[in-house]
C-alpha cells in the first residue's frame, strides 16, 4: 500500500512537471490552437449538437433567455407524471418582493431534461465568474450566464426551431396567465440597472376591476369592447397596415376613477403598465429608448400629462406671450421645455430643478410615429384634470383613439358603489330613499372618490352610511345653488355696468346729427352752421 502511495507522488510531480515545462515552452496561441483541433475532433464525433443561450447579448438583454427560464422555471415546478421524468434534482428558489409566486429554477451549473415532439433534449445553466470588466458604457453583472441546449445531431433539422418558437409561444402564455403582473417605473435620466433596464418593476396587485369600477355600465360596456376588439385584433392591424396599437384619452375632476380606470383595463387584458414620469426624461433620445425597452401586452400610461411638461395649448401661449416660432416653439409644431421655455431651467418658478427638452414633436411621435411601431400589442393612456389646457395636436383625431370622460357620479355609478362598499342590490333599499338619492346626486356633483369616503367611513352601518350620504349631497347640492346664484348675480351686474359703460361710450344725438365727443362735436356745429347760412342764402 506504500509502494502504491509513493507511486502515485511520484507521477503527480510528473504531471506537474510536464505541465509547467509546456506553459514555459509552449507559446499560449500553440496551445489554443492545440485545444480548438482537439474540440474540432471531439465535435466530429460526437452525435450531439450544443447551443449556447446567453443573457446578455453584446449589449443587449437576450429575450430568448427570458423566455427559455421561464420555460425552464415552469417545467421544473411542475408536479405531473409526465413532466417528473424531466424535472431536475436541484433547483433553485426565489420569491420576488411583494410577490406572491414562488419561482422555481434551475440551479447554478445543474441540467434539466425535456421532451418535444417525441425528441429529448437536455437543458444545462452555465454560471461562470467574469474575467474582465469589458468596456461599457453601463456596468455588467458580475457573472456570466447562460443557458446550454444539447439535441442529437440527427433531430436537429426535425426539431430546433419549432421547439424554440414552442419555448417562446409558451413562455408568453405563462407570462399571461401565471406570472403577476408588473408595474413599471422609469429610473431617473433614463440610467441602466446591471441588466440593462431602465425601468424598475414592482408586483401589480391593484383589485380594481370593471365590475367594481363606477361607471355608466354603457359606457364600461363600449370601453370592454373595444379593449377585446384590440386584444383580438392582430390581424386586422396587420390586413389594414396598421400599427397594433391603441389610444385612451382620460379626462375629467380629481377623484373620477381615472387611476382606477387603468387598473381596471390592466386586469382585464392581463397587462404590464409602465407608468412613464415625463419629469424624469430629459431629452427625446431617452424617450425613445424608453419606449424600446417596453414589453409587448403592455399598457403605457402618462398620467397628469398637462402637470408633467409644458405641452398646453401653443394658440393660448403664443396669444398671451407674444413669443414667436423658433423660440421654445419650433416651427409652431414642438414646444421645449429647455432653457428659457416655461417649466425649464429659465423659469424662475422652476428654481432651476428639471432640465428637461422634451418636444411636443418628440412626445408625439414616441405615441403616434414611427418609434410607436417598433413594439406591438401595446396601449397608451393619457390623463389629464384639464383638457382645455392640452395642445391641440395631442387632442387631433386618430392620435387619441377614445377620449374618455370620467365625469361626476351619476345615479348608476351610486348604485355600484352602494353595492361595493354596503353590499346593497337594487332591491335592499327603499325606492323612497333611492328616489332620494337620484334626486340630488346630478345637482350635487360629487366625485365618486368623495362618496367612498363616506361609505367607508360608516361602512359598519348601512342605515347611518345612507343617512350621511344623503346629507352630504344635499349639502353639497345647496352649495352648488348658492354658488350657481352668486354666478348668476355677479354676471348680471357685470352685464348692467357692462351696458353702461357702451351707453357711455357710444355717440349722442345733437340737433339730428349723430356726434362724439371733443373736436368730432366742434366740427359737425360748424359745419351744420354753414351748411344753415347757404341754406338761408338761397331760399
Amino acid at each position: 500500500m506504500k509502494e502504491l502511495w509513493t507511486t502515485l507522488a511520484s507521477l503527480m510531480g510528473v504531471l506537474a512537471f510536464c505541465q509547467t515545462l509546456l506553459h514555459t515552452v509552449i507559446p499560449p496561441e500553440l496551445r489554443f490552437a492545440v485545444l480548438k483541433l482537439f474540440q474540432r475532433l471531439f465535435n466530429c464525433f460526437s452525435s450531439y449538437c450544443y447551443y449556447e443561450i446567453t443573457e446578455i447579448d453584446g449589449v443587449n438583454t437576450n429575450e430568448l433567455y427570458n423566455a427559455v427560464q421561464l420555460y425552464l422555471s415552469s417545467s421544473a415546478s411542475s408536479t405531473t407524471p409526465s413532466a417528473a421524468a424531466t424535472s431536475s434534482n436541484r433547483l433553485s428558489l426565489t420569491r420576488g418582493l411583494n410577490s406572491s409566486a414562488i419561482t422555481f429554477g434551475l440551479a447554478n451549473n445543474d441540467r434539466l431534461s425535456d421532451v418535444f415532439n417525441g425528441v429529448s433534449v437536455v437543458w444545462e445553466h452555465i454560471v461562470t465568474p467574469r474575467q474582465s470588466q469589458t468596456f461599457s458604457w453601463r456596468p455588467l453583472p458580475e457573472e456570466k450566464r447562460g443557458f446550454t441546449l444539447r439535441i442529437n445531431k440527427r433531430d436537429k433539422p426535425q426539431i430546433l426551431e419549432a421547439y424554440l418558437d414552442f419555448i417562446t409561444e409558451k413562455a408568453n402564455e405563462i407570462r399571461r396567465k401565471n406570472q403577476d403582473r408588473l408595474l413599471y417605473t422609469n429610473s431617473r435620466g433614463g440610467s441602466l440597472d446591471s441588466r440593462g433596464h431602465p425601468w424598475e418593476s414592482v408586483p401589480f396587485k391593484h383589485p380594481s376591476t370593471f365590475d367594481t369600477l363606477a361607471m355608466d355600465p354603457a359606457k364600461k360596456a363600449e370601453i370592454m369592447s373595444d379593449l377585446r376588439d384590440f386584444a383580438d385584433g392582430q390581424a386586422f392591424y396587420k390586413r389594414t397596415g396598421r400599427a397594433w396599437k391603441r389610444g385612451y384619452l382620460l379626462y375629467g375632476p380629481p377623484g373620477t376613477g381615472k387611476s382606477s380606470m387603468i387598473a381596471a383595463m390592466a386586469n382585464f387584458l392581463g397587462y404590464d403598465i409602465y407608468d412613464l414620469e415625463l419629469t424624469e426624461v430629459n431629452t427625446n433620445s431617452e424617450l425613445r429608448k424608453l419606449l424600446m425597452k417596453t414589453s409587448s401586452k403592455s399598457i403605457i400610461v402618462i398620467e397628469d400629462i398637462d402637470c408633467s411638461i409644458n405641452l398646453t395649448n401653443r394658440k393660448k401661449s403664443n396669444s398671451s406671450g407674444g413669443r414667436s416660432s423658433g423660440g421654445a416653439f419650433d416651427g409652431g409644431s414642438e414646444m421645449r421645455t429647455g432653457p428659457g421655455a416655461p417649466g425649464g431651467p429659465g423659469d424662475p418658478e422652476n428654481n432651476g430643478n428639471n432640465n428637461n427638452s422634451i418636444t411636443l414633436s418628440g412626445l408625439l411621435n414616441f405615441t403616434d410615429g414611427l418609434w410607436s411601431c417598433c413594439g406591438s400589442e401595446r396601449i397608451f393612456v393619457f390623463t389629464t384634470n384639464h383638457i382645455e389646457k392640452l395642445d391641440p395636436a395631442l387632442l387631433r383625431s386618430g392620435r387619441m383613439d377614445m377620449h374618455v370622460f370620467m365625469s361626476y357620479c351619476s345615479f348608476p355609478s351610486l348604485k355600484i358603489l352602494l353595492k361595493n362598499y354596503l353590499g346593497y342590490d337594487d332591491g335592499d333599499i327603499e325606492t323612497e330613499v333611492l328616489a332620494k338619492l337620484a334626486e340630488v346626486i346630478d345637482e350635487a356633483e360629487m366625485t365618486p372618490a368623495d362618496i367612498s369616503e363616506v361609505l367607508i367611513k360608516n361602512r359598519r352601518d348601512n342605515g347611518k352610511a345612507l343617512r350621511e350620504l344623503l346629507e352630504a349631497l344635499r349639502i353639497r347640492a345647496e352649495k352648488k345653488r348658492v354658488a350657481s346664484r352668486r354666478r348668476r348675480l355677479v354676471a348680471d351686474v357685470e352685464e348692467i355696468a357692462e351696458e353702461e359703460k357702451r351707453a357711455l361710450d357710444s355717440p349722442k344725438e345733437v340737433g339730428g346729427v349723430a356726434t362724439g365727443g371733443g373736436d368730432d362735436v366742434e366740427v359737425n356745429y360748424k359745419k351744420g352752421g354753414k351748411e344753415g347760412e347757404e341754406d338761408n342764402g338761397i331760399n
